[in-house]
């Protein structure tokens, strides 16, 4: 993966990848795919649908340590107080 240098404000990030990126992985691995062959490959048994979601739960897993992390965590007994005002 490149190394992005560019950074500036964002409200959303939208991550792909894209035909060039599958053409590139499959060159890394040692072999050489067509765009038609990885299409086909993307669109067999679900596969586009399961590769979204396991990007999903890797951005969500890594934004998730991340805010852990950062954030000052909330005290246990804030956590109760907020849920029963919560359930009220």
């Amino acid at each position: 993966m490149r190394e992005l240098k560019k950074k500036c404000w964002r409200e959303k990030v939208t991550a792909e990848i894209t035909v060039t990126h599958l053409q590139q992985f499959a060159h890394e691995m040692g072999t050489n795919l067509s765009a038609t062959e990885v299409a086909q490959f993307l669109n067999q048994n679900g596969l586009a649908q399961n590769v979204w979601m396991h990007m999903m739960q890797a951005g969500e897993q890594y934004i998730k340590s991340n805010l852990k992390s950062k954030c000052p965590a909330v005290r246990t007994a804030d956590r109760a107080a907020l849920r029963a005002t919560m359930v009220h």
